[in-house]
């Protein structure tokens, strides 16, 4: 469920907060946006209850976080909650309070009251402005068509033939506001917040309507020197509001790509801009292939790595995609840092082991398109879970835990017997038969 990972994001960076008040039953992807709240208070009327039924009734689990929340999150005791997640009826009243499946409970006749009183609370630890109006976003302007998706900043153009997308990020071009006042008035047009609009449009687009095409070759079109001056004007004003939130939706968006069940290689070529902010989007990837043109300075495609990609940009694991990259062992980091700011050819950046590969342009077409070969033709179920698991070689924390172990766990469970068989629990569901499981422990 993104929009949990959405509401902890905000609560976290963004200055907001979010109280579930439960007035009634609440289970399962019910309660799992509660626990995604930073406080629940309950209704104490005897029959409102919490509860993740998903155990007992349908043979499946609360995948989508539930479980991770209860354990993490909330610190349910763990054989409190082995109780509450084979529950059907849920836990009620001060049992849900004493267990921490909520915060606070309260009778029927003070409850408006005192959700009123705490939602205050939580908005006076607020540091957004009062008197903030707002940025009107209107649609995502998209041209879809039957092989491409065209945005004003963003183009992806699918090969069917060969199952692959070649995505193409444009950097900003002409001039940019460097103070609040043009970034406010600009709003929605300001290019880093309509670029990532975009981007996480194509990104959810290619992911719910192209499950065939597993493999994408990100490439950037622009001005380095651009992108740069982006990024010092997003430094400059990181904690103001609309700065702040765009910079949220980059950093989210990045994760976005982190998270996709496909293959990420980034193709640096000449006109490319992978500085900065951009340059994420190359050390998101599997791998990135960084041509050389040793008898060509000038027109060779260079990196740069900038500030924010030491901190503006922090995966779910809390980690920059440096220090996820480098193990945040600290020579290999000292060396980037040294560097930040120089363009960067292909050797220089593959010595610091910023790319994959440095191949000349002798070897260039042959070496990306034999590695694009072998790539789609591997299983995608073993693509999937090999990338997850080195796209995130990190400390673990309850996203990590949600997107790879439970996310996983809950895959597999959805698919087995046990849940979709002719039997299966969630196939009988409603109908009044009782499920017939395999007994057999996998």
């Amino acid at each position: 469920m993104r929009p949990c990972n959405g509401l902890e994001d905000s609560s976290k960076h963004s200055g907001l907060k979010f109280l579930a008040a439960v007035n009634g039953a609440c289970a399962g992807g019910g309660y799992e946006l509660a626990l995604a709240c930073d406080e629940i208070i309950l209704v104490d009327d005897r029959s409102s209850a919490v509860s993740l039924p998903e155990v007992p009734l349908l043979g499946v689990l609360p995948g989508t976080g539930g479980l991770t929340r209860v354990t993490d999150k909330k610190h349910v005791r763990h054989d409190l909650a082995d109780l509450f997640c084979t529950s059907v009826e849920g836990v009620r009243g001060q049992k849900a309070k004493d267990w921490r499946l909520v915060d606070d409970i309260a009778k029927p006749q003070v409850f408006a009251q005192k959700v009123r009183e705490r939602a205050l609370e939580l908005a006076a630890t607020s540091d957004r402005p009062a008197d903030g109006k707002g940025v009107m976003l209107p649609p995502v302007a998209c041209v879809i068509e039957a092989d491409a998706l065209r945005y004003p900043n963003v183009t992806v153009e699918i090969d069917r033939a060969k199952r692959t997308a070649t995505w193409t990020v444009k950097g900003p071009t002409g001039a940019q506001p460097t103070d609040v006042a043009g970034i406010e008035a600009a709003g929605a047009a300001w290019y880093p917040l309509q670029m990532a609009r975009e981007l996480e449009d194509a990104i959810l687009q290619m992911r719910t309507n192209e499950l065939d095409i597993g493999t994408w070759l990100i490439k950037t079109q622009g001005d380095s020197a651009a992108v740069l001056a982006m990024d010092a004007t997003l430094l400059a004003h990181q904690n103001h509001w609309l700065v702040r939130e765009t910079i949220g939706l980059l950093r989210r968006t990045f994760s976005r790509l982190d998270v996709s069940s496909r293959s990420l290689f980034a193709l640096i070529e000449p006109g490319s801009c992978f500085a900065g902010t951009f340059l994420e989007l190359a050390l998101a990837c599997d791998r990135s292939y960084h041509l050389a043109l040793p008898d060509d300075e000038s027109g060779a495609p260079k990196i740069t790595v900038g500030e924010v990609n030491f901190s503006l940009y922090p995966m779910v694991t809390e980690q920059s995609r440096l220090g996820r990259r480098f193990y945040n062992e600290q020579p290999a980091l000292d060396a980037v840092r040294a560097s930040m700011g120089q363009s960067l050819d292909a050797d220089a950046a593959f010595a610091l082991g910023l790319v994959t590969s440095n191949p000349d342009d002798i070897d260039w077409a042959d070496e990306v398109r034999i590695a694009v070969e072998e790539r789609v033709a591997m299983s995608p179920d073993a693509l999937t879970g090999m990338e997850a698991n080195l796209r995130f070689n990190g400390p673990e924390n309850m996203f990590t835990r949600v997107f790879g172990r439970l996310t996983a766990w809950q895959n597999w469970i959805f698919q087995r017997p046990n849940a979709v068989g002719e039997k299966g629990a969630l196939k009988v569901y409603g109908k009044g038969d009782k499920a017939q499981f395999d007994w057999n422990r996998v």
